[in-house]
């Protein structure tokens, strides 16, 4: 089993930046992709980034591309997500997953475990 925990989210101005990051423990070992996707209400929850755990080849959404870098901290077992020029259409719950798969990365039902999630709000 895999834990996970997500802090960072928060209320900011379009335009501004976050920083989420979502902390691991159990059976991190067994990890080889870790994903952040989002929920807005009303809306499926959507793919935004995931980073290899071991190779740290990052993968992002086209709606993040160019704004939101996502990186990986193995020896502290934490996943980060940077969040900047921040848009009110960004606002969303945001999760933290992880994945014993190699394939379709981008697919939420791919990730066996989640954290409780981390509210964002970007008011315009």
């Amino acid at each position: 089993q895999v834990q996970l925990v997500e802090s960072g989210g928060g209320l900011v101005q379009a335009g501004g930046s976050l920083r989420l990051s979502c902390a691991a423990s159990g059976s991190t070992s067994s990890i080889y992709a870790m994903g952040w996707f989002r929920q807005a209400p009303g809306k499926e929850r959507e793919f935004v980034a995931a980073i290899a755990w071991n190779r740290g080849t990052p993968d992002y959404s086209d709606s993040v591309t160019g704004r939101f870098a996502v990186s990986r901290d193995s020896a502290k077992n934490t996943v980060s997500l940077q969040m900047n020029s921040l848009k009110p259409d960004d606002t969303a719950v945001y999760y933290c997953a992880a994945t014993w798969s190699v394939l379709r990365l981008r697919t939420k039902n791919a990730y066996n475990f989640w954290g409780q999630g981390t509210q964002v709000t970007v008011s315009s």
